[in-house]
């Protein structure tokens, strides 16, 4: 639609609606010619201003109350006059800000706002911001004319008290964002006018009057109530940055003019205007940096990003204009600045950089020529203010982190880093004072305090088996690694940026005066130990560049200090690997000895004459040294009143910190770590093999950290690649036991994570440990059965061999009626045949057949047939497990339980490797058969159960050889004791299950079937496991008992089906078998006609399974 651009025509249009509204002031007649208005293009209605604004003007002054909506209406249409046109004459502005705020004062007190509605508030603030912004030319500096004061002071007081008592948001939002526009600091995308440093100044020194209360009811807003919302709090944190600014501006405290006494005209107004001398700059800014300490500390941890950003924004636009003046806050500005260096958000951290980059070039520039001048604070460097918040901070670290909440703890770190990566390289001048370095060490190593009373830690040990375990991903220990807890802090976001200041230090910083120092720290006392080895390690990582944030700028720019040269960081490392491996921290308890049960095995596996490194003279240098051993084996060096829960939880996380770092070291070096494998590795693989799990399991993923770093694919290749050394230091300590009884551990872990290629390297190992073990057994022989069960178990992977081999094969099931038939007619003539022999018919026949010699094969060598019969020699790992079996069957009869028990695991893994040479297998099974028999028949229940599992396996492998003596010496006893226990597990409760009597009688029962059956046992027997079992087919049993005793039936039902099924049936019958002639007499069995008994179930579930469905053989001939 055209808008109306001739002012004749325009105004006749307007003219009867504006007279109109004149004489009737209604809401219908306003939003006419608020109608009206928009018909008429931009330059005319500027030429009708004042005629269109009086009759709008006239409806607010009509006295008397007035209808909300009305003032509202009045105001929309102002606002579109204004939003359009521009206020040339200083009257009209004068005369509508004061219209403008009576209309949203409270009539009794004008200083409060009116009890009107939110759209009125709203609508009128509206126009209030286009009349400001409508401003043409100079008139708006007229606003600032000491003459104003009073009107002036009454808006700015009014639009404080919407902004901080309004419920409203917008309301809140509008108010600030017009108390902007009244001061010149607007910065929304209209035109602006552009004062000049003259107006500015006189701006500034009106605007002084109301900086105490601007700033406070400001500062109320930004820390009120988080509901009001980020927009109202970002708004408030401008109009008090901008206010500050204007007023504390060090161009204007440079250049004002010396002070003139104010006019007489002015009365008690002059008591309003504010010279800003001085002494009314350090007053004002005393009281400004109590008011920024509460807005930093709130604004700079706020939820939202933008109010982290108007933050940035703050401390930026004030040090850019405020520097001098507001020297006694530049500390808390910088400290605004530097605590967003490490936001979340990219748009803060963005923001922040170039803001600090622009600090420190002005910093640069006004050292370089001379231009700070003033007090102390203002002649002090940039550096110098930073170092000295460090320190300040760095002095009230730990109380910070005592007392505060997390979120606090998190901004006041980040802020501590921001100062470090703002120094940039200049870290390093700054830790030469050791004032400086002494605070910050100490406040890390307070707050890094770790928590170590938790249980759980020491009672976890590492009982699975290494074997299982050596081909899960390295993934899977870096996710089981245990969380650390500190005893100051629990969000792990806190520990992130602890570990990234460490890292920043070591970026920046020396690298030999840090280690240098944290060592120091170190050895002092056992109470850093723990932290000072942890911030060790991150600085080293930090040195190699590894995980620092070096997008951000320091102060030097792009000057920036690069990560430490190799050889600086190869001999740091070494220094740091040497503290941490040596006796004194390395070799911890980290297990305490408290049950009498305990303290004898830990005798069997203790040296008689440990070494004790407490009486050593490393640890009599200090006093607080931890009281140490070589192994967690040793009983005598540690009194049980020491091996409290905190100790042995310090231990631990000692030695999981000093691996981590280890692992870290080889990151920071890459392949250059490969030459210190040769005095790092070792120790590595000592904890690896340890029983804690959590030792363990850091170690692991130390070794996965290790080699990858130094290029190796896996565990495998990186100790074969380094097993000669590996090889040559067990082989040495294993001729000192009593000074390194970790030797087998190590040896241990090379076995769990190698394969067969390291065998021809161990075999002299393998005899050295054979040979310890017959010198020394009944003090050494716990230690050495661990390494074997670990060797044979690896040669069992290493060379798989069938366990199920017998010079038997199991008789198969029978399923079809051909097959039926076959067996039959082949049982009938092999009955014809044997008959016939034993009648002596063709047995003339039968011996010439006995005695012809088979013809030679290609491959035999006819001449070599009278030649001697050499024995050909054995694989080594053959050999090897037969020395080992050796030495277990001496040992099956040792005192210790847990001894018997480990020897038994170990002799079923060396009579599945010996299985693929049943030559050598069957003389073993027969020597080691007595040692057998006596922890079958005559032990601790633990021990008879791990020896049946140990029978099961020869009889898997050994078949018939042991038939005869499974069924004289092993079998009376296993039925009776089955016999005996029925009645009780029958009767027996819920915890019965857990109790060993069950477990073992579980054991047997699924152990039983399989062995009768490889074993091809007689009737006799047969019967006898039958009679013992039938009671576990009662539904009174336990359910796996009664699945277990299932499984021995199903197994004797292949040995001798025609049997068990009468024996089934005599048992429980289902139904009468019908003869399918008249002259055959009808079957009878004792299970016929009975009624449904605790047998029934499993009885019914026998026969379908075995014998085909009940119902199909109802009608069937009984054979």
């Amino acid at each position: 639609m055209t808008q109306i651009s001739d002012p004749k025509i325009a105004f006749a249009y307007l003219r009867p609606a504006c007279v109109l509204l004149t004489r009737e002031p209604s809401l219908t007649n306003v939003e006419t010619l608020s109608g009206q208005l928009k018909e008429v293009n931009d330059a005319t209605l500027q030429q009708l201003q004042d005629y269109v604004l009086f009759p709008l003007r006239f409806v607010l002054k009509v006295p008397g109350p007035k209808k909300d909506k009305l003032v509202q209406a009045v105001a929309e249409a102002m606002s579109y006059v204004l939003e359009n046109t521009c206020i040339q004459n200083w009257q009209t502005l004068h005369d509508l800000l004061s219209e403008l705020c009576l209309c949203l004062c409270s009539p009794t007190d004008p200083g409060k706002p009116a009890d009107r509605s939110e759209e009125l508030k709203l609508a009128v603030l509206r126009c209030l911001d286009a009349l400001l912004h409508a401003a043409y030319g100079d008139i708006v500096f007229r606003l600032f004319e000491p003459i104003m004061l009073p009107g002036l002071g009454a808006a700015i007081s009014l639009l404080l008290a919407l902004g901080e008592k309004e419920k409203s948001r917008d309301i809140q939002a509008a108010a600030l964002k017009c108390l902007q526009a009244l001061t010149l600091q607007c910065d929304c995308t209209q035109e602006h006018v552009v004062p000049s440093s003259e107006d500015r100044l006189a701006i500034g020194s009106t605007m002084a009057s109301f900086l105490p209360g601007i700033t406070m009811a400001v500062a109320r807003i930004i820390t009120g109530d988080l509901r009001q919302g980020h927009v109202v709090t970002v708004r408030a944190i401008k109009v008090w940055f901008r206010a500050v600014g204007l007023v504390m501006e060090d161009a204007q405290l440079q250049a004002s003019e010396p002070w003139k006494t104010p006019s007489s005209d002015l009365g008690r107004i002059a008591q309003l205007v504010v010279h800003r001398t001085q002494d009314w700059v350090k007053s004002t800014v005393g009281k400004l940096s109590v008011l920024l300490k509460k807005i930093v500390s709130c604004a700079s941890a706020h939820q939202h990003w933008k109010v982290r950003l108007e933050m940035v924004e703050l401390a930026d636009h004030l040090l850019a204009r405020c520097t001098q003046s507001l020297g006694e806050c530049v500390g808390l500005l910088l400290e605004a600045l530097v605590g967003a260096v490490n936001d979340e958000e990219p748009r803060v951290r963005e923001r922040c950089e170039v803001a600090l980059r622009e600090v420190s070039q002005r910093n640069q520039s006004c050292s370089s020529s001379g231009d700070i001048t003033g007090g102390r604070s203002s002649t002090q460097t940039f550096t110098d203010v930073l170092s000295e918040n460090l320190h300040s901070l760095a002095t009230s670290l730990p109380r910070l982190m005592r007392t505060s909440d997390d979120q606090k703890k998190l901004f006041v770190l980040n802020v501590f880093l921001g100062y470090i990566k703002v120094l940039g390289p200049l870290v390093s001048v700054v830790l030469n004072s050791a004032a400086h370095l002494e605070r910050i060490s100490k406040a890390l190593m307070q707050v890094l305090e770790l928590d170590v009373m938790d249980v759980c830690i020491v009672e976890e040990r590492s009982y699975s088996s290494p074997i299982e375990t050596s081909s899960v991903s390295p993934d899977s220990y870096t996710a089981h690694t245990q969380r650390k807890h500190f005893l100051y802090f629990t969000d792990e976001k806190i520990f992130s940026v602890l570990m990234e200041i460490c890292r920043t230090l070591g970026y920046y910083g020396n690298i030999y005066l840090l280690t240098d120092h944290f060592l120091d720290l170190y050895r002092q006392s056992s109470a850093y130990r723990k932290q000072a080895a942890m911030v060790l390690n991150e600085i080293v990582r930090g040195a190699a560049g590894i995980g620092v944030a070096t997008e951000s700028q320091g102060l030097e720019g792009e000057g920036r200090r690069c990560s430490a040269a190799k050889e600086d960081l190869k001999a740091a490392v070494v220094s740091v690997m040497e503290e941490y491996t040596s006796l004194s921290n390395w070799h911890l308890i980290t297990a305490s000895e408290e049950t009498d049960r305990d303290r004898q095995d830990q005798q069997l596996l203790s040296p008689p004459r440990l070494l004790s490194i407490s009486n050593s003279d490393v640890s009599s240098i200090n006093s607080n040294s931890l009281q140490v051993i070589p192994s967690s084996f040793s009983s005598q060096s540690l009194p049980s009143s020491t091996s409290t829960i905190h100790q042995l939880n310090s231990n631990i996380w000692q030695l999981c910190i000093q691996l981590e770092g280890i692992a870290y070291f080889s990151q920071a070096l890459g392949l250059d770590f490969r030459p210190l494998l040769m005095t790092s590795l070792y120790p590595v693989l000592e904890k690896a093999g340890e029983e804690t799990l959590l030792v363990s399991q850091t170690a692991l993923g130390s070794m996965w950290d290790i080699s990858k770093a130094c290029g190796y694919l896996s565990l495998k290749e990186l100790i074969n690649e380094n097993s000669d050394y590996l090889l040559n230091d067990i082989s040495l300590n294993l001729q000192r036991l009593s000074q390194h009884p970790q030797a087998p551990r190590v040896l241990t872990v090379m076995l769990t994570h190698s394969d067969r290629s390291l065998l021809p390297l161990v075999g002299d190992i393998v005899q050295d440990v054979l040979m310890a073990l017959d010198l020394s057994y009944d003090h050494t022989a716990a230690l050495f059965c661990s390494v074997l069960h670990v060797l044979v178990k690896a040669l069992a992977r290493w060379f798989p061999s069938n366990c199920n081999r017998t010079s038997k094969s199991p008789i198969p099931k029978q399923t079809s009626t051909d097959q039926e038939v076959l067996n039959i007619r082949q049982f009938l003539l092999d009955y014809r045949k044997q008959k016939d022999l034993a009648e002596g018919i063709g047995i003339e026949e039968d011996d010439t057949e006995d005695l012809e010699v088979p013809p030679p094969t290609e491959g035999e060598d006819v001449e070599d047939i009278d030649g001697p019969d050499v024995k050909a020699e054995l694989p080594s790992h053959l050999s090897i497990t037969k020395d080992v079996m050796e030495r277990c069957i001496h040992l099956l009869s040792n005192p210790s339980l847990r001894l018997r028990l480990k020897v038994l695991d170990v002799l079923e893994l060396c009579v599945c490797v010996l299985s693929e040479k049943e030559n050598e297998l069957l003389p073993m099974a027969h020597r080691c058969w007595p040692a057998l028999l006596q922890r079958l028949t005559a032990d601790d229940p633990l021990a008879v159960l791990r020896a049946f599992r140990v029978l099961c396996t020869l009889g898997e492998t050994c078949g018939d050889f042991l038939r005869r003596r499974v069924s004289k010496e092993v079998l009376p006893k296993l039925s009776s004791s089955l016999a005996r226990q029925a009645p009780i597990s029958a009767k027996a409760g819920p915890v019965y299950p857990h109790t060993v009597a069950y477990k073992l009688q579980l054991a047997v029962l699924q152990g039983l079937g399989s062995l009768c059956q490889r074993l091809d046992l007689g009737e006799a027997d047969l019967d006898a496991v039958c009679e013992a079992c039938l009671p576990y087919l009662s539904s009174r049993q336990p359910i796996r008992l009664q699945e277990a005793c299932l499984s021995v039936f199903r197994h004797l039902i292949q040995v001798d089906p025609d049997a068990f099924w009468f024996t089934l049936n005599e048992l429980h019958c289902p139904s009468s078998y019908v003869p399918p002639h008249p002259d055959l007499q009808p079957v009878q069995l004792n299970g016929m006609g009975r009624p449904t008994d605790e047998y029934s179930d499993n009885v019914l579930k026998l026969l379908r399974e075995e014998f085909g469905s009940v119902a199909a053989t109802v009608n069937q001939p009984a054979i």
